[in-house]
């Protein structure tokens, strides 16, 4: 389906159909679930030194290259997969990135080994709803005290390319913090999401 480009939204996406498209059905929506997440987080480490919209249009080439990101088979990747990724001119062919994306599978396994929910540790950094803010474009932030903590205790469980500038991305995207523009039809609609 074709966007509405006449209505108010935040100014980042432009009028790219599927930038325009992914601000208003995914970006800014809570996720809860802890696989999804992880997913989430590792695109947004790949993204670390490119625009969004590289990774966007990258998206469905990662998850079929990362077998959708299961956390259980990307763990117990070799070297012979790496390779492979390396090779895999569809994605971001980083070897550092790939092998954050394969330790931070290990991270969250050992997470769940140890009893800790991912989403329920992700989502404890803003009391388990999202963030309402109010920010204008030019009053956004790059990183807050949230992103820094989560971050900090992110690089502690293993996971690496999660500084507090990517991390705050991260918690944008997964709905942790409600940072459509005020002029924008979706925070008002995002606005009233408060619990799971």
């Amino acid at each position: 389906m074709t966007p509405d480009l006449t209505k108010p939204r935040c100014a980042w996406p432009g009028q790219d159909p599927l930038y325009v498209a992914y601000h208003d059905e995914e970006w800014g929506v809570p996720e809860y679930d802890g696989k999804t997440l992880y997913a989430k987080l590792v695109l947004d480490g790949f993204q670390a030194g490119l625009a969004w919209i590289t990774i966007l249009r990258k998206r469905e080439a990662f998850r079929a290259a990362f077998h959708d990101f299961d956390p259980e088979i990307v763990a117990r990747y070799t070297d012979a997969d790496v390779e492979r990724l390396l090779a895999d001119a569809g994605i971001v062919r980083s070897r550092a990135k790939i092998l954050a994306a394969i330790g931070g599978a290990q991270a969250y396994l050992a997470m769940e080994d140890k009893g800790e929910d991912f989403s329920t540790f992700i989502w404890s950094f803003v009391g388990g709803a999202p963030i309402q803010n109010h920010f204008t474009r030019e009053q956004m932030p790059v990183a807050t005290p949230e992103s820094e903590a989560l971050s900090k205790a992110l690089k502690q469980r293993g996971f690496k390319f999660v500084g507090p500038v990517i991390v705050y991305a991260f918690m944008q995207a997964v709905g942790m913090v409600n940072d459509h523009t005020p002029d924008c039809f979706r925070h008002a609609e995002l606005g009233g999401i408060q619990t799971r």
